[in-house]
């Protein structure tokens, strides 16, 4: 089937509606302004709108957000609540430590927190009011290259209405080849157009592997007297149980406006019982009775689930290449000792559009060219935060009293620690067999009441996931036989447990066989099928422009 795809040409074609995409827009329009130039900027985003796929309450270091919008609570800036104080906690299974001391790289007071999706939404209005092209609903299903197979060129959007038998429908809609000079890819973490470019241009080439954390986390509506009131400390970081000392991982509560809080587990997934189940690590968290009594009384708005990319500075890509250039999450920037990649994210953006206007003025998009971007981050204290975490994830990944030797030699040598460039392991490579593997604490289905404690199906009808049925299926198992005859035996399907969406299932036919089949309508697009997988059978790649996650809150 040959379909004709109309090609639309911009100066910058920017990838993905999150935080790093858009800051770099509103940046890369405030310099047109300064300098008089005159720019065709688009933004293409997968989710119906922007920051409908944009998850996280977090808390926002917001030196990146002074430095592009300095009057940015006068711009009405939706800020959630104001951290008063910090509390870091070690939970054993029926208790809570409160350490004496919060990590330097944890002194969170004064920050805002924030809904990532409205404040992704409210940067979404500067942008388009700066005449930014922004299309919502448009995935970006493939790279186009030059006639040289290495000059990125734009990228083709998804074609719409096509069934599930890949025959297009009667409401059939083609992509679009969005042509620019310079292509700036914010995907997120395990960003699918990137991953293609890393086989193609070979972006990661003598990098550590990129390690992810999954994360679920969910918008709690609480009564009106609750923790909060009394309490000095609005932001709880808690490490220990359910995962114990020696799987990286820990919960975060923050408090949020309208006596609501966001809440989160965040299990690595470089564990290695392939038992594990991250939302059980979740509904554990939440049962532990210091936040049980934290939450009582409330009730889950809200719940969703991502990845985060947190093998830090030696997993970090080439930033630039011909035609091209990866920002935020894509290009694994996260503060990993301090839990935040907002602002890095927004600053790399903000990097990324000096360097565009600079290729623009010479009229050159070449690698030489576009290495602007890179050198502007070496010099930026994007560059010194990521230096001084470099080796923390590899730390944290070690087990018992190794890890604290780790962790102390890191924090008093700026991050050196023990040694520099520790290696990182890929984590689909650390699940161990199903022999004799124990089988984690198990959370009593019975606990579950459908409002504060919620199954995955609840949790996929609160994230307002929706997908076309009748479509080919964005979640590509490469070999489903080596499911049953191999997966199965070695690990036992893990894909059926560390998927927070239930979209994995191990079913039996009329005849007893087993199979495994797929639910896709449900997936919250966190790829941790894609990072996890033993084998790497299961690729993901973007459903239909405007499917996936409805969020609002989160």
């Amino acid at each position: 089937m040959s379909i004709e795809h109309e090609q639309i040409e911009f100066d910058v074609l920017f990838v993905g509606g999150g935080p790093a995409s858009l800051a770099g827009a509103i940046r890369l329009m405030q310099l047109a302004q300064e300098t008089n130039t005159e720019l065709e900027v688009a933004l293409i985003e997968k989710g119906a709108e922007v920051g409908s796929h944009a998850m996280s309450g977090a808390i926002l270091d917001p030196k990146a957000l002074r430095e592009l919008i300095p009057d940015y609570a006068e711009q009405g800036c939706p800020v959630e609540a104001t951290i008063r104080d910090d509390e870091f906690c070690y939970l054993l299974p029926d208790r809570r430590y409160r350490l004496p001391m919060t990590p330097k790289y944890m002194h969170n007071k004064g920050f805002p927190v924030i809904s990532l999706s409205r404040f992704t939404r409210w940067l979404g209005g500067i942008a388009e009011e700066m005449g930014v092209n922004i299309f919502p609903g448009f995935a970006g299903k493939e790279v186009l290259y030059g006639e040289d197979g290495k000059t990125i060129i734009g990228v083709r959007t998804g074609d719409k209405g096509i069934g599930g038998d890949g025959q297009p429908k009667a409401n059939f809609e083609p992509g679009f080849d969005l042509m620019a000079k310079v292509t700036v890819f914010g995907e997120g973490a395990r960003g699918s157009l990137t991953r293609t470019v890393a086989g193609k241009l070979g972006i990661d080439r003598g990098k550590m592997p990129q390690v992810y954390e999954t994360g679920i986390k969910e918008v709690i509506q609480l009564p009106e007297e609750n923790y909060f009131t009394d309490s000095r400390a609005n932001a709880i970081h808690c490490m220990g149980y359910p995962l114990g000392f020696n799987t990286p991982g820990g919960g975060f509560i923050y408090e949020m406006g309208g006596n609501r809080i966001a809440i989160g587990y965040l299990t690595a997934l470089c564990y290695e019982n392939p038992l594990t189940d991250p939302y059980e690590e979740f509904l554990k968290f939440k049962k532990h009775p210091f936040v049980a009594e934290i939450i009582k009384g409330g009730k889950v708005l809200e719940q969703g689930a991502r990845t985060v990319s947190n093998g830090g500075w030696f997993t970090m890509p080439k930033l630039a290449v011909d035609g091209g250039m990866f920002i935020g999450g894509t290009a694994a920037l996260q503060n990993v000792p301090a839990l935040k990649g907002i602002h890095l994210s927004m600053k790399s953006g903000m990097l990324a559009a000096e360097a565009c206007l600079k290729a623009l003025e010479v009229g050159r998009f070449d690698e030489e060219t576009l290495s602007a971007y890179p050198q502007l981050f070496k010099k930026s204290w994007a560059e010194a935060e990521m230096y001084e975490g470099r080796n923390c994830a590899q730390a944290l990944a070690k087990k018992g009293l190794l890890k604290l030797i780790y962790l102390g030699a890191q924090y008093f040598t700026d991050g050196r620690g023990v040694r520099d460039f520790m290696p990182t392991e890929e984590d689909a490579g650390t699940l161990g067999p199903m022999a004799g593997a124990e089988p984690p604490e198990a959370f009593d289905s019975q606990e579950l009441d459908g409002s504060l404690y919620v199954d995955k199906l609840t949790g996929v009808y609160l994230s307002k996931t929706l997908h076309r049925e009748d479509q080919p299926s964005h979640l590509i198992v490469h070999d489903p036989d080596l499911c049953i005859s191999t997966c199965y035996p070695t690990y036992g399907s893990p894909c059926t447990r560390f998927c927070p969406g239930k979209v994995y299932e191990i079913v039996e036919d009329e005849k007893g066989a087993k199979k495994l089949k797929l639910n896709p309508s449900n997936c919250f697009h966190c790829k941790t099928c894609d990072i996890k997988d033993p084998y790497g059978n299961i690729t993901w790649v973007c459903p239909e422009g405007g499917d996936g996650p409805g969020y609002n809150m989160v």
